[in-house]
């Protein structure tokens, strides 16, 4: 089983790929066009925009790279998240 997210870039980009995988009969589900409730990474990016980051992180692109790579050096440790158990 393949689970793609349905972004139409993986359509058209992978069109003869999927083709050739549904023919060794590998079982490809895309995702609803929208549904961050089954993506943790939608999860994670919430969290960083509307809790760890502070507003002066967007001051300008150097700080919030910065702001960012540290969220990202700190996780686990001073920054974390539960991710509820997937229901596929």
């Amino acid at each position: 089983m393949l689970v793609l997210d349905n972004a139409p870039v993986h359509q058209a980009e992978l069109k003869t790929k999927i083709e050739e995988w549904q023919e060794r009969d590998l079982f490809i589900f895309f995702l609803p066009k929208y549904s961050p409730h089954l993506n943790q990474i939608e999860h994670l990016w919430r969290k960083i925009k509307y809790e760890w980051l502070k507003p002066e992180a967007y001051s300008n692109l150097a700080t919030l790279k910065k702001a960012i790579e540290a969220i990202f050096s700190n996780f686990g440790e001073q920054y974390s998240i539960k991710f509820k158990e997937s229901v596929l």
